[in-house]
Parts: C-alpha cells; structure tokens; sequence
C-alpha cells in the first residue's frame, strides 16, 4: 500500500490529505499525472493552444469522410443553378425566399419587416417556389 496525497491529483481539494491506495492504483495516478505533463510540455513547446472543439470545423474534417471531387463538383453545379434560378425572379420574391429559406425569417418577422400582411409573404414565397421549381426541371442536369 502506498500513500498519496489527493491535493496532488484534484484541484477541489485545498488541504494535504494523506490516503493509502493500492501499489496499482498509486501507479496509474502516477502515470496519468506523468501523461498530463508530457501533454502540457507539448503544447507548451509547439505553441498549441487551440482546442478541436473549437467549433471552427476542424474537428468535423478529421472524423467526416471528405467529398470526392465529383460531389465537389454537383455541389458546385447545384448551388451555381440555385443563384441563377433566384436571380430569375422579381426583387421582392428573391429578397422574401431568401429571407426565409437563407435567413430563417418567419413569415410574420418578414412581414414585419416589410410593412405588411402575413399571407402576401406566403403567397408570394409559395409562387417564387413554384417558379423555380419549373426553372430547375427545365435546366436540370
């Protein structure tokens, strides 16, 4: 039986207190706390200090499969027939579909925003809609 001090391993803990573990226990504490060493010695050293979970997509390109270049391409083709389909209708719907779809705007915040009534903004989002949707079967692939 060995004994440690569990000031050493958790930050909680503000006074010295002796406890006795077993050889084996004080032996993994003892390798985790050299593991936790080596660790901060190599961020130190390679100026590392940035976390995967950032948020900022690293994390999501080292654990997803990347596209291959034909889906890189379709992507590209899609979102290049998307634009031009926009850019085919009139302002007020462009701005209205893109404001929902785009933005995430509900029909009333846009009608709000725009000074009018609830059901012209649907209607006119639904009829935009069917636009491109007979824009899209024309110039699909």
């Amino acid at each position: 039986m060995k004994q440690i001090n569990l000031k050493e391993y958790y930050p909680f803990y503000t006074t010295d207190t002796i406890v006795e573990v077993p050889d084996e226990v004080a032996d993994i504490l003892h390798a985790y706390k050299l593991q936790e060493a080596a660790y901060q010695l190599r961020t130190y050293r390679n100026k590392a200090y940035y976390s995967l979970d950032l948020g900022d997509g690293i994390e999501n390109s080292v654990l997803m499969e990347q596209p291959s270049v034909l889906e890189i391409l379709e992507q590209q083709r899609m979102t290049e027939l998307i634009y031009k389909g926009l850019a085919t209708l009139p302002e007020k719907q462009r701005q209205r579909i893109y404001a929902h779809f785009f933005l995430g705007m509900s029909y009333s915040a846009i009608a709000r925003t725009e000074g009018c009534d609830e059901s012209s903004v649907r209607r006119s989002v639904y009829r935009g809609l069917k636009q491109l949707q007979k824009y899209f079967l024309k110039n699909s692939f």
